[in-house]
């Protein structure tokens, strides 16, 4: 039995991963002498490869390293993705059954796919190999991080979300997140397909839309609240203007006449930021019909609900809450944060007349994402708010295959919405209202 200590099999394969990373870092300092790297952009692909490939070659001649040429050309296209991409994060951007790429310092990147996180083979070299990762994604969209700007906020080019966090706030070395978004928006038929939703909520919901209810879409992070928001925004009529507003450009609306604003962070001065609550004042003066903002964070709230009751109904946001009765209660902390010198009783009465129908989203033990109450707001005597569930799912457990199992159901509960929705020509039958479906794996 060969040993198994420190010059055993088990620390030979560590030893040869660094051996190749320092082979991919000696590549990479040849290719600076070789290819002006700031007019790489302008060089064709091929001919960029073809100088990596001797040096490669030259590199093994005179380490005397014995390769295969599949292994040269892994180590040929690994540096490709160090010039032209973003390193060791390539291969994971390419997939695209990942949903989310977060790193813990260099050596711990972990993905998740179809609602589960796993811990992936990928790794930098070392802190340093990351944080110059994490500063060429960042200096993309014009911005900087460092010790003084240790937080940072960008955009790929393919719209994925990324955090990045540095030191001296990361102890353990730089912390990266990729949010990705699949350029597919998923359909209605496929919401009630994957069983997100079941098909008399989906009519229910597309009613309520089209007549231009506002409706807010709760839920916690990652539990689908933006993929929601993109397919309910499918059902808005084509012929209006829609003013969309976020922090960093998610939502891919599917209409031709659509205007997409985004915010904008201070710059090392503190200067220059615009916020949200900017954003929606200007969306106001350039005739929308419908606003939809990304996400309600703060006191855009406020600017939101005034102009939701002075003639600018059907808007649509998310919000992160646990509950629907919890997005409704911190809808109202922020515009009470943004408005201390209105009464509370009147920001409850303004909203709740403002806001009709609250989504709520989880994403579940098994990793799918559901649509697990849809809740009417019905009014307010000023102290509490009237809020009843249309639609829940009910959870009765596992399956073998570890699948939630339960069923999708109807309250009973007629909603007051189904006024509007006759004075808009929509004519849905009340005995969508007793419907149920069960789950099954």
């Amino acid at each position: 039995m060969p040993p198994r200590g420190p010059s055993g099999p088990a620390s030979a394969a560590p030893r040869a991963a660094d051996r190749i990373f320092e082979l991919k870092a000696e590549i990479h300092k040849k290719l600076i002498g070789v290819i002006n790297l700031e007019r790489v952009a302008s060089i064709p692909k091929d001919r960029i490869r073809a100088e990596i490939g001797r040096v490669v070659e030259r590199l093994l001649d005179d380490e005397r390293i014995p390769m295969t040429t599949g292994e040269q050309n892994k180590i040929v296209e690994e540096v490709l993705d160090e010039v032209l991409g973003l390193g060791p994060l390539e291969p994971l951007l390419k997939d695209p059954g990942i949903s989310d790429i977060l790193v813990n310092g260099f050596s711990k990147v972990y993905i998740e796919r179809q609602g589960k996180l796993s811990l992936s083979p990928v790794r930098f070299r070392d802190n340093g190999h990351l944080m110059h990762i994490i500063e060429k994604i960042v200096s993309l969209v014009g911005r900087r991080v460092d010790e003084a700007n240790p937080i940072v906020d960008a955009r790929l080019l393919d719209g994925s979300r990324v955090n990045a966090i540095v030191a001296p706030l990361a102890l353990d070395g730089p912390a990266l997140s990729i949010r990705r978004f699949g350029r597919h928006v998923i359909t209605s038929d496929e919401m009630v397909a994957n069983k997100t939703l079941m098909t008399s909520m989906l009519r229910f919901l597309a009613a309520t839309v089209q007549s231009k209810a506002t409706v807010l879409v709760s839920g916690g992070t990652g539990s689908g609240k933006t993929t929601t928001l993109n397919a309910l925004s499918r059902f808005i009529p084509e012929e209006e203007r829609i003013v969309t507003i976020e922090d960093t450009a998610e939502l891919q609306l599917q209409q031709r006449h659509v205007l997409k604003f985004e915010t904008r962070p201070p710059n090392l001065n503190k200067q220059g930021g615009i916020n949200q609550r900017v954003l929606v004042r200007t969306a106001l003066r350039m005739r929308p019909d419908r606003i939809i903002i990304g996400e309600c964070r703060g006191g855009e709230a406020f600017d939101m609900m005034q102009a939701m009751n002075t003639g600018h109904d059907g808007s649509m946001t998310t919000v992160h809450a646990n509950s629907a009765r919890e997005a409704f209660s911190r809808l109202e902390t922020m515009v009470m944060m943004a408005s201390q010198h209105v009464p509370d009783y009147v920001i409850r009465q303004m909203l709740a007349s403002a806001v009709q129908v609250v989504v709520h989203m989880n994403r579940l033990s098994d990793g799918s994402r559901k649509i697990t109450s849809i809740t009417e707001v019905r009014s307010t005597d000023g102290e509490t708010v009237d809020m009843r569930d249309i639609f829940l799912l009910e959870r009765e457990g596992l399956s073998q295959s570890g699948k939630v199992q339960g069923r999708f159901r109807a309250t009973g509960e007629i909603p007051f919405v189904m006024h509007r929705l006759k004075s808009w020509g929509i004519h849905l039958s009340t005995t969508i209202f007793q419907e149920h479906q069960a789950l099954k794996s």
